[in-house]
């Protein structure tokens, strides 16, 4: 505009009349009030991290959306991509109301993999702690884990009150929640010591603890991994546990990790053999032997030579 100006021989335009300056200008309702003075600003809408508001998830167009998604192509991607071995679920038949899901983590795949193994009623009434850094990074992200999966921001790095809170007054509104303990998927198909975010809501909230083992998604879509390989998978539930008067929050947590293993280890033999190691006290560690690297590797393989038998290469639908 400035070179035409100056060949028509016109004066330059002034900069106030620029497009950026003028949409500047623009005042409510095209842009945001200002606060008039004296008055306590409104509190800033957070669209991501540890913060974000994910209520409107949990309104019913939401959880309509959500049971859509689960029940539908979710469930296919599951079926197509792990055709899981669901056992245990009879152990579920006294359990009444919400109830907080524990299970061991190996994959992204986990959380959908639950979400349509996790029988009804809990199955559309429930909330999925997640990485408040990982899955609510970005505006993005935030707003998709809340509507996919029903996430709500929990910090893994520290034990947030806030979070805390806010995941204990929504279990006791009625919600469960599925919470993955180790904090992080496994770097190496073993387990990861479990924190006390479980056995610390189960005491706040006097809802039980139901473990799950999860077995075989390392193998479709492990940590560091962005294509999935088709193979087969299986999803172990234990009873439900609850915190004894004497029992504090680490040794409960120590003890939903024990039954997390005696699940480990019934997936990996049979129930019998695994009731009774577990009665004698000689339960495999869900973390793996104290060794090297290549000495855990090898025992990871004779723990999973059995589903390994099983894997397929075509999904079988």
């Amino acid at each position: 505009m400035s070179r035409l100006a100056k060949q028509l021989s016109l004066p330059p335009l002034p900069r106030a009349l620029s497009p950026i300056r003028r949409y500047r200008a623009l005042g409510f309702p095209y842009r945001a009030p200002s606060t008039p003075r004296g008055a306590a600003p409104a509190p800033k809408t957070i669209h991501s991290g540890a913060d974000y508001d994910a209520s409107w998830a949990r309104k019913y167009p939401a959880r309509l959306a959500r049971a859509a998604i689960v029940d539908g192509p979710m469930r296919l991607a599951v079926t197509g991509l792990a055709a899981p071995d669901r056992r245990g679920q009879d152990r579920l038949a006294s359990l009444q109301g919400p109830a907080i899901f524990a299970a061991n983590h190996h994959s992204h795949l986990d959380t959908p993999l639950l979400l349509t193994s996790i029988p009804e009623p809990w199955r559309h009434q429930i909330l999925v702690g997640a990485a408040a850094d990982y899955f609510f990074g970005t505006r993005l992200t935030s707003a998709l884990s809340s509507l996919v999966i029903g996430a709500i921001p929990i910090e893994r790095s520290r034990v947030s009150r806030r979070s805390a809170d806010q995941a204990a007054d929504l279990v006791a509104q009625g919600w469960s929640l599925l919470l993955f303990p180790e904090g992080g998927r496994s770097p190496d198909g073993w387990g990861q010591p479990f924190r006390g975010g479980a056995a610390y809501l189960a005491q706040k909230s006097g809802k039980p603890v139901v473990p799950i083992h999860i077995e075989g998604t390392g193998r479709i879509l492990r940590k560091g991994k962005s294509l999935p390989r088709p193979s087969a998978a299986s999803v172990t539930f234990g009873r439900p546990l609850r915190p004894s008067q004497d029992e504090n929050t680490v040794r409960f947590a120590a003890r939903i990790e024990a039954e997390v293993s005696a699940l480990a280890d019934e997936a990996s033999s049979d129930w019998y053999r695994a009731r009774i190691r577990a009665h004698a006290g000689a339960t495999p560690q869900l973390t793996g032997p104290s060794t090297g690297a290549w000495r855990r590797a090898w025992a990871l393989g004779d723990r999973s030579r059995r589903a390994r038998r099983r894997t397929r290469r075509w999904p079988n639908l």
